[in-house]
């Protein structure tokens, strides 16, 4: 047992060990690599019955303009009604399910957090795609789920995504923790 008989050197060890755990240092073997998804590791996903999406599967759907032709926010707006410039027929068309007809196909389980609350409209940012197409995301903790259009950004399959504010809303994702989505192509 270490004797500590300064208060000072007591604070300071304190908040060197605070500091450690913060940093995850004296915490179970972290190799710093993301955890594998449902479907990298070939678990059951929340969507089990969809088959995996290839790129031609992407290249083949068009994104709809309806989902993203939202105005940009004033400059004044503060919150999240205000940020949210979606109509309420956008926001009806974004919650319907996907038509029958349509085929769904899995593209991956993402984490995703709030993208530019100033970026009107329903839109996934997601490195699952490389072109921009129509999609569907469904919040794996309630089963909620919206239309959006899926716009390419750069990173691993398995990195994370930016979900725009009326998405995040019309899913009933927090605005200020990660979510764990469902990625659909729908068409």
């Amino acid at each position: 047992m270490i004797r500590i008989t300064h208060p000072l050197t007591a604070i300071a060890a304190a908040l060197f060990v605070s500091g450690c755990a913060q940093l995850g240092l004296g915490q179970p073997e972290d190799t710093g690599a993301p955890a594998p998804t449902a479907t990298q590791t070939g678990e059951a996903a929340a969507t089990p019955d969809l088959p995996q999406a290839t790129d031609a599967d992407v290249a083949a759907v068009k994104p709809d303009p309806v989902l993203t032709a939202a105005p940009p926010p004033p400059k004044a707006a503060k919150t999240q009604e205000a940020l949210d410039t979606t109509t309420k027929e956008q926001r009806a068309k974004a919650a319907a399910p996907a038509a029958p007809a349509q085929t769904s196909k899995l593209l991956g389980t993402t984490v995703a957090s709030l993208g530019s609350p100033t970026e009107p409209g329903f839109w996934l940012k997601t490195p699952l795609v490389k072109t921009e197409t129509s999609g569907r995301v469904t919040n794996k903790a309630n089963g909620k789920s919206s239309a959006v259009t899926l716009i390419p950004i750069d990173g691993p399959a398995n990195g994370g995504s930016r979900l725009s504010l009326p998405a995040m809303r019309l899913i009933e994702a927090s605005l200020t923790e990660l979510t764990e989505l469902d990625v659909t192509l729908d068409g």
